[in-house]
């Protein structure tokens, strides 16, 4: 099953079990999505349930908050993580506030899915990843699927889930397969707030989410040919985030590389590094690195935009250089 039809049957099975369930969005219903994520669900539903809105991105995410404080579960399509701005107080200054201020008396139980990153040719507004705009709010859940398989999972959970998700889908994996269950009541429940070790190893630490979590995996197998275990943790999740399984992971490899889709300066990668510094420093044998975009605007020139993007090159060569300064320590 591709990654994009993992989300569009995670949606049917979910609006199929509750009926409070609904979606909202540009051009979903009739359209079916700008990448076809909601294809055949109006028919299926109707009008009601499959909200076609205005090109009014703060306007409809307002709705949605204001339709899950009365008890419905909306699920809204941003078009683009890049439009988010234009909803950016509803999302920070209601969604993640709600329930703390109020008190604990109402719940905002919706889901904001949006893909973004580059690689696409869309110029640079159209090709960012700003998700830690939203990582960095207490009241959000941010989740970064990387196969089909978590992003059924983590797609179920997240509807299920009382509190705001925002959920993130990079654009370069929508067209990619894995194994998913036929039935998916048949996929193991996923925590959010719970990475995943992907690949276990002994010789280093290779840490990503979303599209680079799949690189961290290419990289791996690489250094596999050269006879280097590489261990691989897929975030799958930005807040709340598992430091536990990213600490215990270096403590074993000793080293540990980053590959993130945003810019390095004050990027998730930063965080990440920060945490592991907290809880195995001790255990470090050579400096984490971080694997990140260039720091420009995504160029539009397919050439440019390649080079400014992180990829297996750069992240091999950065996880062999680890492993050089290692063995020059140890």
């Amino acid at each position: 099953m591709t990654y994009r039809e993992a989300l569009r049957e995670t949606l049917r099975q979910q609006m199929r079990r509750d009926d409070d369930v609904f979606l909202i969005g540009e051009e979903i219903g009739v359209f079916e999505g700008s990448y076809k994520i909601t294809a055949g669900l109006l028919a299926e539903f109707g009008e009601k349930r499959v909200r076609d809105t205005p090109i009014a991105e703060e306007g409809f995410v307002g709705a949605a908050i204001g339709a899950a404080m009365l008890g419905l579960r909306p699920v809204v399509e941003l078009m683009t993580i890049n439009f988010s701005l234009l909803a950016l107080d509803q999302i920070v200054n209601h969604a993640a506030k709600i329930y703390g201020m109020f008190g604990g008396q109402t719940n905002v139980p919706m889901v904001i899915r949006t893909p973004g990153g580059g690689g696409q040719q869309l110029g640079a507004t159209h090709s960012q990843n700003i998700e830690l705009y939203y990582a960095f709010v207490p009241g959000l859940k941010v989740v970064a699927p990387s196969t089909p398989a978590d992003a059924a999972a983590l797609l179920r959970a997240s509807i299920q889930d009382d509190d705001p998700v925002l959920f993130l889908e990079n654009l370069a994996l929508y067209n990619s397969k894995g194994e998913v269950p036929e039935n998916l009541d048949d996929l193991p429940p996923v925590q959010i707030g719970k990475a995943a070790v992907t690949r276990e190893g002994s010789d280093i630490t290779l840490i990503g989410y979303s599209r680079m979590a799949t690189v961290c995996t290419q990289v791996a197998e690489r250094l596999a040919g050269e006879g280097i275990s590489a261990e691989v943790i897929d975030l799958r999740s930005l807040r709340p985030l598992d430091r536990e399984t990213l600490v215990a992971s270096v403590r074993k490899t000793g080293c540990a590389v980053i590959g993130e889709d945003d810019w390095l300066t004050y990027g998730i990668g930063a965080e990440l590094a920060a945490s592991i510094s907290d809880g195995a420093f001790d255990y470090l044998d050579a400096p984490v690195r971080r694997v990140a975009m260039a720091e420009v605007p995504l160029p539009y020139a397919k050439p440019l935009e390649r080079i400014a993007l992180p990829s297996a090159d750069s992240l091999y060569t950065a996880a062999v250089e680890t492993l050089a300064a290692v063995g020059a320590r140890r």
